[in-house]
């Protein structure tokens, strides 16, 4: 039996973004005992990576604004796959969940009579992002990180959890290693809420740190609970692309909800080129109609370049692919010019973004105040993941609830921006609350020694292997070229069935990975641990998006490039086999409640 030291809680979260933060949090006010285990260290959450704002109907700069529209925005974003309860109970409660980040130090930025300022976004009818500049996750996650110390949480940072650990189809708890010093950890629990984001990292081009690289996902699936949607990769439109040490940083939304603007190389504004029938209404038809929406004009409609993700995605590559992109492949994004409008400027610009000023300045030389930037599409966002109930947040397997990226639902087959960070604490809050609940009204579970054992044999047979095995470094780079080629913006039926025997490939040589050295300091030991839960969402991607044959929301198939009617009534459901292998099913949408019916109707 492997050394390991035990802790015992009633809630465990994985995960210390925003999410599983605010989940702890909610967790300890109900007297549980809560512990939190991240991968990397505490306040170094992906959460931080998310600049623009966070999405709450609050009225505060356009009272016209209401949680039915920001409803009905949601659905019609998410080309009405979403769960539509969590559509619900996202535009209701997200105004609650920004006012108490306001009541725990969260410092916002303030309209003239000292309100929180709102700013627009892609797909969002009213300007709704609360926002702190261009760095709202990193004020989130210092928020919440504070408040979440001060409520009792004990936190394990730089550690990985390796297999969730059951008792009778019930989750136990779970078993990983301390990443610093290869030292095993057993956590038992009454119940588990995983927070763990996303999978961005199963890509080569991505907005997304180190740690994106689908534990969560891994972890639910081999405890067999149902993933669902999950051909829907989003791939934000404005990512750095040059230099390559840089290509898929982010560059916020915020940038275009400023006024910021898309041209070609030969200086066109493309995005008025391709507008979906579904958004002509509400989008401007000139360049000086779309300037003054930016400005607040309330009669004004938004300019093309604030539709939705997928869409902007799209009409990006197709400049790049017909010889029309910058120097490096990508557009150029121009927030520069608005000194034509604004009187000092260049002032405006770096109070308004900050971070995207210096980011550009520091990493590419690039003053945003006079040139333009070059960007292009990044893997930003998976708005597949775990099938959850839309109220409590608990998935198919007893005591494992999921919240934030993990979990899917809200987002349907595209997520509106700043909706990720209002998800976190709405849906955050309402996981903990439920763990909490589940554990209080059932018994201790019994942790089974031999899954811990397996576990640990698992996880130390690369190194039994040592330097004959397979690099490590190398599977994931295969894998990542091959889903960026393969399984990436634009889709066809014969480069996925390609993906799929590189993928069986790759698992073998996942499975004979070897290593050297000791479990010190190993980062070779931790790439090999990522790699199967790398596999599976690759594969699951992979599957779903071969199923689905029809271009909707983030998933475009150049062989069926039409919406089919039928498939917009279903999701995708993913699960293990008693074998091992991935099961795969289309499964109906729960039909819309009337009275939610006619919101949308009514909205649209």
């Amino acid at each position: 039996m492997p050394e390991y030291q035990r802790f015992s809680y009633d809630v465990l979260v994985i995960g210390a973004g925003g999410a599983g933060l605010r989940a702890a949090i909610e967790a300890a006010s109900s007297h549980a005992k809560v512990g939190v285990v991240c991968k990397s260290l505490l306040g170094k959450a992906h959460t931080v990576m998310a600049e623009g704002g966070i999405a709450a109907a609050m009225a505060n700069v356009d009272d016209r604004d209401n949680w039915r529209v920001h409803f009905a925005d949601t659905m019609r974003g998410g080309q009405y796959l979403n769960n539509w309860r969590m559509a619900e109970l996202h535009a209701k409660e997200a105004p609650e969940r920004v006012r108490e980040l306001e009541a725990w130090g969260a410092l916002f930025d303030r309209t003239h009579d000292g309100r929180i300022l709102q700013r627009n976004f892609g797909g969002h009818r009213y300007p709704r992002l609360a926002h702190v500049g261009d760095r709202t996750g990193l004020e989130m996650i210092r928020t919440l990180q504070d408040h979440g110390i001060h409520s009792g949480m004990s936190v394990h940072m730089e550690c990985t959890v390796l297999t969730l650990l059951m008792d009778s189809g019930r989750v136990a708890g779970a078993f990983g290693y301390d990443r610093e010093r290869g030292r095993f950890i057993l956590w038992s629990a009454k119940s588990v809420v995983l927070a763990t984001g996303g999978i961005g990292r199963a890509f080569k081009v991505t907005s997304n740190s180190w740690e994106y690289t689908g534990d969560g996902i891994g972890l639910a699936y081999r405890a067999g609970a149902e993933l669902k949607d999950f051909e829907f990769v989003q791939f934000h439109p404005t990512g750095m692309v040059w230099p390559i040490s840089v290509r898929g940083i982010l560059v916020t939304e915020g940038v275009r909800g400023e006024g910021g603007v898309l041209r070609n190389s030969e200086g066109r504004r493309f995005m008025f080129d391709d507008i979906p029938d579904l958004y002509k209404p509400q989008t401007a038809d000139t360049e000086e109609e779309g300037w003054r929406y930016t400005q607040g004009d309330k009669d004004a409609r938004r300019p093309p370049e604030l539709l939705t993700r997928d869409h902007v995605a799209r009409c990006i590559n197709r400049e790049v692919k017909a010889g029309r992109g910058t120097p490096h492949g990508g557009v150029y994004l121009d927030i520069s010019w608005i000194k034509e409008r604004i009187p000092k400027g260049a002032e405006h610009i770096k109070r308004k973004l900050p971070s995207m000023y210096h980011q550009f300045k520091q990493l590419a030389d690039i003053d945003i105040t006079s040139q333009p930037m070059e960007v292009g599409p990044t893997t930003h966002y998976m708005m597949g993941g775990i099938l959850v109930d839309g109220d409590s947040q608990m998935s198919t397997v007893p005591g494992l609830f999921a919240a934030g990226e993990v979990a899917a639902g809200l987002h349907g087959a595209n997520r509106l921006g700043g909706n990720s960070l209002s998800d976190l604490v709405v849906f955050g809050k309402r996981a903990g609350q439920y763990a909490a609940e589940f554990a209080a009204h059932n018994g201790e579970a019994v942790v089974d020694e031999s899954q811990v054992a397996t576990a640990a044999k698992a996880a130390l047979a690369p190194f039994d292997r040592g330097p004959s095995g397979e690099n490590p470094y190398q599977i994931q780079f295969d894998l990542q070229e091959s889903m960026q080629e393969l399984v990436g913006i634009v889709r066809t039926e014969a480069e996925m069935q390609q993906a799929l025997t590189v993928i069986d490939q790759l698992k073998a040589r996942a499975a004979n990975a070897g290593i050297t050295g000791n479990r010190e300091y190993n980062n070779g030991w931790h790439t090999a641990i990522d790699l199967p839960n790398l596999l599976i969402v690759s594969e699951a991607i992979t599957r779903a998006a071969l199923l689905r044959k029809e271009s909707r929301g983030a998933q475009f198939r150049e062989d069926f490039p039409d919406k089919d009617a039928d498939w917009g009534k279903h999701n995708i459901v993913l699960a293990q086999e008693a074998d091992g292998s991935m099961k795969v099913e289309k499964r109906p949408v729960a039909p819309l409640p009337p009275e939610l019916k006619k919101i949308i109707d009514e909205v649209t």
